[in-house]
């Protein structure tokens, strides 16, 4: 359903549904697209920076940006916050998203079910292994033998996924 979803998002205007589209792009928490600025973005390297402060494990995360999700960050380069709330300019509340959802009529869904939704896409339609998807979701690795010899971020192969990801978003709905 999740391209379907997509097309009647992309019908929407206003900054809940931008950043939306953005968190679902780049299978990010709502925390860290809500603080997003322009200065995380590296345009040239095609990635966003999320400091650790915005991270649940409180860890520097870098997300390859695919074309759809670099496409939205550079229309907001020129901004403090890449989306700020419509009238005030300040972050967006926390439920601005949830809003927007009840608004499309998808109220019984949360902005946090399409990370899982992105784990599910990755698990069961593609190859990529799912070391690779749980790097992209900033995940960390629990077993702490595995985690002392995996310090690579795997950026490359996420930007692949993510590429992946968002033609899988962008499909034109069955």
């Amino acid at each position: 359903e999740l391209p379907a979803f997509m097309a009647a998002l992309r019908e929407r205007h206003g900054e809940a549904a931008r950043a939306l589209e953005f968190t679902i792009l780049t299978a990010a928490r709502t925390g860290m697209t809500l603080g997003a600025m322009p200065a995380e973005i590296d345009l040239a390297a095609g990635t966003w920076t999320v400091p650790g402060e915005r991270m649940k494990a409180k860890v520097e995360h870098t997300i390859p940006l695919s074309p759809a999700a670099l496409a939205l960050a550079r229309l907001r380069m020129g901004r403090q916050l890449l989306f700020p709330n419509d009238l005030t300019q300040e972050p967006l509340s926390e439920n601005a998203m949830l809003a927007l959802l009840k608004r499309m009529g998808f109220g019984h869904i949360t902005v946090h079910g399409f990370r899982s939704t992105f784990k599910d896409w990755a698990s069961e339609t593609t190859d990529f292994p799912d070391d690779l998807s749980e790097a992209a979701l900033a995940h960390q690795i629990r077993d702490k033998a595995k985690a002392a010899y995996k310090r690579g971020t795997m950026l490359e192969k996420r930007r692949n996924l993510m590429v992946c990801w968002d033609a899988y978003c962008s499909a034109a709905p069955p």
